[in-house]
């Protein structure tokens, strides 16, 4: 059995754990090996003490990375729905997958921040907006959104089940599953 690691980025509230938890359903219903690796837990165990500077995103992506590799190995469908807003990071994980032979994709999530800020799932944007937050990926503080990513999905013009869909597609049609 394969295993492929399945970066999802993109700004927060875009969808991008929601898209992949419906394709983690999906997958294990079939009887895929698959793990989520959600930005918000691995911050909490695997990163803890890491803060919010390019230097601490770029620490966090790449011990994310390590992981989703090391278990895309072992044949698992590793779905990692982070921020990962710098490109020298994402591409220094697909160029670790590649250097190893493992399955890689890259998912944008491409919801626009003003769709994004209006979801607001865990109210980042309201208090960036009220200033008691800052360095807020997309709005003080940049996203890089991938030039050339595997698969660009506008989760805002359709529904989750479409685009844990897309990604699906992707993935069988790429060898993955």
């Amino acid at each position: 059995m394969s295993g492929a690691t399945v970066w999802l980025t993109g700004l927060p509230s875009a969808g991008k754990t929601t898209i992949a938890r419906a394709l983690a359903g999906r997958l294990s219903d079939e009887g895929h090996r698959v793990e989520v690796l959600d930005g918000d837990e691995i911050r909490e165990f695997l990163s803890a003490g890491l803060g919010f500077s390019r230097e601490d995103r770029d620490t966090n992506v790449q011990r994310i990375g390590f992981v989703a590799r090391l278990l895309a190995a072992h044949g698992v469908t590793v779905l990692v729905p982070v921020i990962a807003p710098y490109a020298h990071s994402r591409e220094a994980v697909r160029k670790r997958h590649q250097e190893h032979g493992t399955g890689y994709v890259e998912v944008h999530v491409a919801t626009p921040v003003d769709v994004c800020s209006v979801r607001d799932v865990k109210g980042l944007y309201a208090r960036q907006a009220a200033g008691e937050l800052s360095g807020l990926t997309g709005v003080d503080d940049p996203y890089e959104a991938p030039l050339d990513p595997d698969l660009r999905v506008e989760a805002h013009e359709q529904s989750v089940e479409e685009s844990a869909a897309a990604v699906y597609e992707l993935l069988a049609g790429r060898g993955l599953l």
